[in-house]
């Protein structure tokens, strides 16, 4: 059955479909009560659902806050969306999602449909890139940003500014110590680990793998070691796993399954931080698969504390982030206050069993 209009809707209340209108789509120019009842009435005898397009006009809110992530699948992004949707919650707001693989060309294209739709904000989640291959896309995604902040949208962003963004209002950054943290980590490990540390990062030029590699190898320098090996590969729990068969080759015979003697001679173990969870338990799985376990045979730890890990063994050594907290504070403060500068959060180094020094552990 065809959907009742305005139209009807006027015509069965005795009125003109403009005063129709105000009434149900939340004017502040609205008509006498009895007249509005009478259009009430009519709407609902018709069965009619109002134009959020519509109502979005008339209130000049839609009520609608878009939300862009790499990968929804990911728990780090998951735990965002949950803080984002709670902030949405409490100002009456509806969250639109779209992933999009962290191409800056694709979150275009979400920015773009959210602008159409009249999004009250947008958030976007996820690292930014400065690689060459990412400047077109860059570009394209900072004018769209910026058009959209200077017809009045709101714009948070996690992480880092946006790269190439130019508007003057309406940005607002929620800022990861990020280099600070990962320092901090390396310090800690390097009090208690004295094999050679490796590093798995994200591709270069990922501001957010980036950072924390820079900060990794700055904590190693502050306790007087050597800098680690990086190896490059995806930031996802593929190219974890990825560089844990290549880092598996370099560990060669688990300790002890040589036969006698085998012990004693075995080298310091390597200490590994790989940049995120997902790719520590990519890392983990793929050692677990060459017969290595951790921490007997390899040393561990990862970055964000995801939610995934309270089940992950062996207890996964992190830094801590809140990332629903993150999420809540990403989103704009809502109509009427403009979204600009920037906040930040901090975030903790939990050792747990994955990097102790030696011992026996089923990974």
């Amino acid at each position: 059955m065809a959907a009742s209009t305005l139209t009807e809707v006027a015509r069965l209340a005795g009125v003109s479909p403009a005063t129709a209108s105000r009434v149900l789509n939340g004017s502040a120019r609205t008509p006498g009560p009895d007249i509005a009842e009478r259009v009430r009435k009519a709407a609902d005898s018709l069965g009619y659902i109002p134009n959020a397009q519509a109502q979005g006009l008339a209130k000049s809110s839609s009520g609608l806050i878009g939300l862009i992530v790499h990968d929804i699948a990911d728990p780090y992004f998951s735990a965002i969306a949950r803080g984002v949707q709670t902030a949405a919650r409490h100002q009456n707001k509806m969250v639109l999602l779209a992933t999009t693989a962290g191409s800056p060309a694709d979150e275009r294209a979400a920015v773009a449909a959210f602008a159409a739709r009249r999004a009250d904000s947008i958030v976007i989640a996820g690292s930014r890139s400065a690689r060459t291959t990412d400047q077109q896309g860059n570009a394209e995604l900072a004018a769209e940003l910026d058009r959209y902040c200077r017809n009045g949208g709101q714009v948070g962003v996690v992480g880092h500014a946006v790269v190439g963004a130019e508007a003057d209002e309406g940005y607002h950054v929620v800022e990861v110590p990020n280099e600070e943290l990962a320092a901090e980590l390396a310090r800690e490990l390097a009090a208690s680990h004295a094999g050679q540390f490796v590093i798995i990062a994200g591709p270069e030029g990922l501001l957010t793998s980036d950072d924390r590699v820079r900060g990794f190898q700055r904590g190693l320098a502050d306790a007087g070691l050597s800098p680690a090996d990086v190896l490059h590969t995806g930031f996802d729990r593929t190219g974890g796993y990825e560089a844990g068969v290549e880092l598996a080759a370099r560990i060669g015979t688990p300790n002890g399954s040589g036969g006698a003697g085998t012990e004693a001679a075995a080298p310091p173990r390597l200490c590994i931080f790989a940049v995120n969870d997902v790719m520590a338990i990519g890392a983990t799985a793929a050692l677990r698969s060459k017969g290595l376990r951790v921490p007997r045979d390899a040393a561990i730890a990862g970055f964000d504390d995801i939610e995934t890990l309270r089940d992950f063994r062996p207890a996964l050594s992190t830094v801590h982030l809140p990332l629903e907290e993150i999420g809540r504070l990403a989103v704009p403060a809502g109509s009427g206050h403009a979204a600009a500068g920037a906040v930040g959060v901090t975030g903790e180094v939990t050792l747990r069993r994955s990097t102790e020094p030696g011992g026996e552990a089923a990974s």
